[in-house]
């Protein structure tokens, strides 16, 4: 008795355009217009929020020291830094975590499209898809580190020798849930690696 599959060819490339929209719009969105933006050919990034040093902060105006340019630091607890006329080094130090996050997401966005594409032979369990699996659960590890470290490094470089050093604290907050979905992704394409594997060595004895 044969059965039909409940995933059709249109179901693939359904899945196959919505990864490409994501793909071209975190391409577009979060790298390509704020690396414009570093390069100076449209408006750049010029705010940072970060950690206060104090629970209440006044708004207020100073000026910094190595560069010259008016950085602003508002809020409280979760203020914004705001820098007023950010030269190259800061603009990039402000849009780095950004252009890099964007870079790893697309990075697997990419590998699951092309996944993705394995389903209309109807099968997606093929060794090249183990492998995509574990890059992209290494690059989810990737960016779990790095999502709360880069920001942390780039706003130390950015506010010091400035009077904002001493208001705005070095900070690396980690959360355990991207790792445990890394692990998990990994995981995943051991066992994608492993049934392969075993299907090769069941096929090559009939």
């Amino acid at each position: 008795m044969g059965g039909k599959s409940w995933w059709s060819r249109t179901d693939s490339r359904l899945l196959e355009a919505a990864l490409g929209l994501a793909v071209l719009l975190v391409g577009v969105f979060g790298a390509l217009l704020p690396a414009l933006g570093v390069a100076g050919l449209m408006d750049p990034m010029d705010t940072r929020e970060v950690e206060a040093e104090t629970a209440t902060r006044v708004p207020g105006t100073v000026t910094d020291a190595v560069t010259g340019h008016g950085t602003t630091l508002t809020g409280t607890h979760r203020a914004d830094l705001v820098f007023a006329d950010p030269d190259l080094g800061q603009r990039l130090l402000l849009a780095l975590p950004e252009i890099v996050g964007s870079l790893l997401l697309l990075l697997i966005l990419a590998l699951l499209f092309r996944m993705a594409r394995t389903l209309r032979s109807g099968d997606v369990f093929v060794p090249v898809n183990a492998r995509r699996l574990s890059v992209v659960g290494l690059a989810v590890l990737v960016q779990a580190l790095l999502a709360p470290v880069l920001p942390a490094l780039a706003t130390e470089i950015l506010v010091s020798d400035t009077p904002m050093a001493e208001q705005v604290p070095f900070s690396v907050t980690f959360t355990g849930e991207y790792v445990l979905l890394a692990f998990l992704i990994l995981a995943l394409g051991e066992v994608f690696r492993r049934g392969t594997k075993l299907r090769a060595d069941t096929e090559g004895l009939v």
